[in-house]
């Protein structure tokens, strides 16, 4: 069944030009977390597709919050807006991944923070979505208030911190029980994720702080990765809990790499 998605965007960039990114949002995060790196002189005549992921941040949820249908729906936004590169933060980059591993999207992908297994993620984490099955939306609720103290960590001015913050308090603990509990499904279901992403044969991206925040990687993750010919694995310093913008200027320039090896589209 063909279903509508009415996406919360941000665009910038001039309307004619010769390349698109869409950039996908940490999840329930909104398409404005992506202000900082959309600011970058770098991607001034690069038209930014920035879209929230359905359900997140308040927005109408889909028909389900299987990571497979994401991506299926994401696909068809970036062949919408002819898109040449694609750029996911987090669950963001986890819809990414996906994308480009069914050959739903075939240009380049940038990876930000992306964690490939359940290992990658912190044990408090796996643990929410656990007790979603025994407690319903009341770990969601903790979550969220928990999400105060924690965007402390955030390297960026109390303005945007707080406009941070209130996205992901937009959140709904019922949708959200469900959009945690469909991310760690997958996480789960992924066997060899590393090696799949080197077998989609796309120039891909995967970014991480020195020190843990964003997710991280298994060392055999890593191993996969850094052996596979199309995958660059880069490595800020320090540590960071939200790359897009704490680190908007290094992630232009990893997109700016990424929209040279894809080549201007045929418009």
């Amino acid at each position: 069944m063909d279903v509508t998605i009415a996406w919360d965007l941000l665009v910038s960039g001039p309307a004619d030009a010769r390349q698109t990114v869409l950039l996908l949002p940490g999840g329930l995060m909104r398409a404005r977390s992506y202000a900082d790196v959309m600011a970058e002189p770098a991607l001034a005549r690069t038209r930014l597709v920035a879209a929230t992921l359905p359900g997140h941040a308040g927005t109408a949820p889909p028909e389900d919050f299987t990571i497979g249908t994401l991506a299926r729906h994401t696909a068809r936004l970036a062949d919408e807006w002819s898109c040449d590169v694609v750029v996911g933060f987090s669950m963001g980059a986890t819809v990414a991944l996906e994308m480009v591993a069914t050959g739903a999207f075939t240009g380049p992908a940038v990876l930000l923070g992306i964690s490939m297994s359940p290992a990658d993620e912190p044990a408090f984490f796996r643990a929410v979505c656990r007790l979603g099955d025994v407690l319903g939306s009341l770990p969601s609720a903790a979550l969220l208030k928990f999400m105060g103290p924690a965007s402390k960590g955030f390297r960026v001015s109390p303005d945007r911190r707080a406009e941070l913050l209130g996205d992901l308090r937009s959140n709904d603990p019922h949708v959200m029980r469900r959009i945690l509990r469909a991310y760690l499904d997958y996480l789960r279901a992924q066997e060899q994720p590393a090696a799949r992403l080197c077998a989609a044969g796309v120039p891909a991206w995967v970014v991480h702080a020195e020190k843990k925040g964003d997710g991280g990687l298994t060392a055999d993750e890593r191993r996969v990765l850094e052996a596979c010919p199309h995958t660059t694995v880069v490595t800020t310093p320090g540590s960071s809990f939200f790359l897009p913008g704490e680190e908007p200027r290094r992630t232009a320039e990893v997109v700016v790499e990424a929209l040279a090896a894809a080549g201007p589209r045929p418009r």
